[in-house]
């Protein structure tokens, strides 16, 4: 793989790492004012239901760390496990957007970033899989 496409894949973590960590963060250990700043206080879920997904976003992120500062094309089972839980999410929203049933307009929001990244790293994982092959 050339250093240029190497360079912008690697990007692509790192702004996924960036974005799941600064979530991550702000969901597990700040949650009340996440939920303040984005107007919704009310409707923030009661116990621990928050900062637990807050911790599993916050895993992703330096999951992403990782991939990032790593060898790609080792880390592609990594990049694979990324990209599936950017599609679970974007599913996700993506359903309770078209029944009208999103819970906040941020929800939506999340999910067409996730789409975004889910499509990039998609992409990047089958590129690093025919670099594999025509290596083979």
């Amino acid at each position: 793989m050339d250093p240029t496409t190497e360079r912008r894949y690697r990007w692509v973590f790192l702004a996924a790492a960036i974005y799941d960590l600064a979530l991550g963060i702000a969901f597990t250990f700040l949650y009340a004012w996440a939920f303040d700043l984005l107007g919704i206080r009310d409707e923030a879920p009661e116990g621990a239901y928050v900062p637990l997904l807050g911790s599993f976003v916050l895993v992703l992120g330096i999951a992403y760390v990782l991939i990032y500062r790593g060898d790609l094309q080792r880390n592609r089972d990594l990049i694979l496990v990324g990209t599936i839980y950017k599609f679970a999410y974007a599913s996700v929203a993506t359903v309770f957007w078209l029944k009208g049933d999103a819970p906040h307009a941020i929800f939506v929001v999340f999910g067409v970033v996730d789409i975004v990244f889910f499509v990039l790293m998609f992409y990047i994982w089958q590129s690093l899989g025919k670099v594999k092959s025509a290596a083979d």
